[in-house]
């Protein structure tokens, strides 16, 4: 039985870690609401970083329950997602949205982000001439 629990190892900590995603994005995710980026890590697990502006998301209380709802449906969802680096970036509004659109919004999302990866890892590789 896997662990679905949120520890340091499942989390994106380093600049270097967050800038490594946002230079090489090869999955992403876009929505109204949020934009996520991906990258394979090489690890048998997927790490989260969160990006929640104060500029879009202007009341503290509003962030930190943004940031819960994310966390909680990374970590049901992080099987799914294993060997990918994940960055979520919150858009204007997503404060807006209660707690289950936001939950229906991000299991949609990450769902995109594990077929775009799968859809990657069967292709052949290209050949060149």
């Amino acid at each position: 039985m896997s662990s679905y629990g949120f520890p340091k190892a499942l989390r994106l900590l380093k600049s270097a870690d967050f800038q490594a995603v946002f230079a090489n994005a090869p999955f992403r995710a876009s929505h109204q609401h949020l934009l996520i980026l991906s990258r394979a890590n090489g690890l048998a697990h997927a790490r989260l970083g969160l990006i929640i502006a104060k500029k879009n998301i202007r009341l503290a209380v509003g962030r930190n329950r943004v940031k819960r709802q994310i966390r909680e449906s990374f970590r049901k969802h992080q099987q799914q997602l294993h060997g990918l680096d994940v960055i979520v970036l919150a858009r204007r509004g997503l404060d807006e949205c209660d707690n289950s659109a936001i939950e229906k919004m991000l299991a949609k999302q990450w769902q995109r982000i594990a077929r775009k990866r799968d859809q990657a890892n069967t292709k052949p590789p290209e050949q060149t001439q």
